[in-house]
């Protein structure tokens, strides 16, 4: 096309059009940009510090913390700068940079969120399991394979994007730079790119919803089980985690799965608002505010303060206590799943479940301790 230029810049979409909402929606989204850093130092600081903390759980926990922070990091504060000082240009690099960060940190959390559902599985239905199952190599190899693959993921997507050409507006329909609003500025054929994207939405999306449905199914049961006054706590601690991820996958659909051809703003804005921001910011909400002993640690953190001179290390015990069950409830969900888990024989032929078995036979030894600290906490 002789009439055709070249696209050097982007300009993006400030949040309103008049200054006063402009400022006002800068500044909220800079305090929840404030306070979801705050909130995951916080909980990385006391996940750390704290010997206790040091199990899976709140590895993917701190894993997860440190992901948020670079997630939200990648789109509010610029976004907030262009909106105040209206100054909506992003070069063609920068914008490629926040594609492939931002395409990096929404696959590498979609897998943390799932890990983290597969992890409270097995601390629930498979207590005894456990320390076979999810080890500490288990969890720096899937931790390592997620950040890794999603280094592909984000590079094979960029890539694709910005070998298009771009030669009509260079108005992105967004506060910062994604696939979908770039490929709607595209004067090339973008429909291999469309198939590419909504093929590996689908793939990775619908894997991750249903690993953790499936996991969540599983627990529910199992919670089913415990006292009836305790199953709102359980599931008032479970169902924050199903709606984070369903919020993330839903929003993300909206806005991936569209056509190249809509680029209605408002619509744009808000379900990305969903799964860039949102989950960011309720993350720590969810998994401390909620959880003892993460907000024992947090206490420790200002000064050298012995809150309690217990160590909970078995991973089944520690989850029931985030969820702040009576030492009773404790006591008879323990022997119900100890009862059922020790009626097993020990296969000889399969080699996973004998080691299971081998390290069941350490258990008497195990429930001991249990019963040792629950008389402990009920003497407090």
């Amino acid at each position: 096309m002789a009439n055709s230029t070249v696209v050097t810049e982007f300009l993006l979409t400030g949040f309103a059009e008049k200054w006063e909402t402009r400022l006002l929606l800068s500044l909220l989204f800079l305090l929840m940009y404030l306070a979801t850093l705050t909130g995951n130092i916080l909980i990385i600081s006391a996940t750390t510090l704290d010997q206790s903390l040091h199990t899976p759980m709140y590895f993917f926990l701190r894993n997860l913390s440190t992901l948020d922070m670079c997630y939200i990091s990648v789109t509010v504060p610029k976004a907030c700068v262009n909106s105040l000082t209206d100054n909506r240009a992003i070069s063609v690099a920068g914008c490629a940079a926040q594609i492939f960060l931002v395409t990096y940190c929404m696959y590498v959390e979609l897998l943390f969120l799932t890990m983290m559902a597969r992890d409270h599985y097995v601390a629930i239905c498979q207590p005894l399991h456990y320390p076979v199952i999810i080890t500490h190599q288990f969890c720096v190899w899937t931790t390592l394979v997620s950040l890794l693959s999603g280094l592909i993921y984000a590079a094979v997507h960029t890539g694709n994007t910005f070998q298009l050409s771009f030669c009509q507006s260079n108005v992105v329909h967004q506060f910062f730079c994604d696939i979908p609003s770039l490929l709607s500025l595209s004067c090339s054929d973008t429909f291999n790119n469309f198939i590419l994207l909504v093929v590996s939405a689908i793939l990775i999306g619908c894997g991750s919803f249903t690993v953790t449905t499936v996991s969540y199914i599983y627990i529910f049961s199992t919670v089913l089980k415990f006292p009836t006054k305790e199953r709102g706590k359980a599931f008032s601690t479970c169902v924050p985690h199903i709606l984070v991820v369903s919020v993330f996958l839903s929003s993300a659909s909206c806005v991936y799965l569209r056509p190249p051809g809509a680029s209605d703003f408002l619509q744009g804005v808000i379900p990305t608002v969903c799964y860039t921001v949102v989950p960011p910011f309720l993350n720590p909400i969810i998994y401390s505010l909620r959880n003892t002993q993460v907000k024992e640690a947090l206490r420790k953190i200002p000064g050298i303060v012995q809150v309690h001179n217990l160590t909970i290390q078995n991973p089944f015990i520690a989850f029931l206590s985030s969820l702040e069950i009576y030492e009773e409830d404790w006591k008879r969900v323990i022997l119900m799943q100890i009862s059922s888990e020790q009626s097993t024989e020990c296969p000889l032929n399969d080699k996973v479940s004998h080691v299971s078995c081998q390290a069941q036979a350490q258990f008497p030894a195990r429930v001991s301790t249990w019963q040792s600290l629950l008389s402990s906490r009920s003497g407090r």
